[in-house]
């Protein structure tokens, strides 16, 4: 599986999520078998870019290459400059994002919205590309399947941005109209890997190995990226990848070890975010990770009102011990659609 000169170790791929794919989420998911991961996107104004929230997102300090850097806006000049001001931070692959489906992005015509103006956004694609290719650096892009049921143009949008020189196309099994309700569906995802020559990338609702498998060979895409299901879950990639290599199951990881990632993982964060806002938000991410678990939601509503990051570390320390002292294997955790009313809840 190459991206342009980048050559990745596996198929399986984070999804970029606003307020999770941080630098320290892609080091763990990397760490845990993602071949390859995407950041959050960073917007197209140049007036924030000097913004707290931006420059953490463009902080790949010590991240495994390729590093892999979305942007998100509406004009094409602005796009263009926005790959060269993260080309300049260390990304080696621009990734533009036209599949968020929040209303505060597409309010603004950005995200999925692109997906209604073809002529802006085949615009903005050329624009990108033209900042890029003189640096070595593909272009790669994230869209959903259309704007509605009766606005599916996905097939017409990534044959366009493939004739305009992207490297690679991610498509989210749904509409922006849907948001991430209902179920994904494929068949578009098939139909945009049946047109192109470069590789296509299946997004939605892979939540298990067996899912992830069913995906691949129902669309013949090249890779599968997963978001939601990541999130406590990033042990997720190395058991699809373990999956797919022998047709048998992972045991589930041991207590302990999910610790141990747990607690790198929230140093790691603390370190980029500092105490006030480390603390608050890893909360989100402590609670992903225990909200199956026996206890967990009792722990997770006490964790959620600790205001230091050594006094939450401890807290989750002393929680999985008590169940390590229970618990050798870690006991299952909650499909993905029960995902959003916790984030909401952290």
């Amino acid at each position: 599986m190459r991206i342009g000169p980048h050559e990745l170790p596996n198929h399986l791929f984070v999804a970029p999520m606003a307020g999770v794919t941080d630098r320290p989420f892609r080091t763990l998911c990397k760490r845990l078998g993602a071949g390859y991961a995407v950041s959050e996107m960073v917007t197209s104004r140049k007036d924030l870019w000097n913004s707290l929230k931006t420059s953490r997102r463009a902080d790949h300090t010590g991240e495994t290459a390729p590093i892999a850097v979305q942007i998100a806006g509406t004009e094409p000049g602005m796009m263009a400059e926005a790959a060269a001001y993260n080309i300049d931070r260390g990304a080696q692959i621009i990734d533009i994002n036209m599949g968020c489906p929040a209303k505060k992005v597409c309010n603004k015509w950005a995200g999925s919205a692109l997906m209604r103006d073809e002529p802006g956004a085949i615009a903005i694609v050329e624009a990108v590309v033209a900042a890029c290719a003189p640096r070595g650096v593909p272009v790669t892009l994230k869209m959903r399947t259309g704007w509605c049921d009766t606005e599916r143009n996905a097939v017409t949008l990534a044959r366009a941005a493939e004739a305009a020189g992207v490297a690679m196309v991610t498509v989210h099994g749904r509409t922006r109209e849907q948001g991430y309700k209902g179920q994904a569906e494929y068949e578009t995802v098939a139909a945009v890997k049946a047109a192109l020559g470069i590789p296509v990338v299946a997004n939605g609702d892979i939540d298990s190995p067996e899912k992830a498998l069913a995906v691949l060979q129902a669309t013949g895409a090249d890779a599968v990226m997963i978001g939601r299901a990541a999130q406590g879950r990033p042990w997720i990639f190395r058991e699809i990848a373990h999956f797919l290599a022998t047709g048998t199951h992972l045991p589930p990881p041991e207590t302990r070890e999910v610790q141990a990632w747990l607690t790198e993982h929230l140093r790691d964060h603390y370190a980029l975010y500092g105490e006030d806002a480390g603390v608050r938000s890893a909360r989100k991410h402590i609670g992903w990770a225990v909200r199956a678990l026996p206890g967990g939601e009792a722990f997770r509503a006490a964790m959620n009102t600790l205001d230091d990051c050594e006094v939450q570390l401890r807290a989750v320390t002393t929680f999985f011990e008590a169940l390590a002292d229970t618990h050798r294997l870690l006991p299952s955790t909650p499909p993905a659609a029960n995902q959003d009313a916790l984030a909401q809840k952290a």
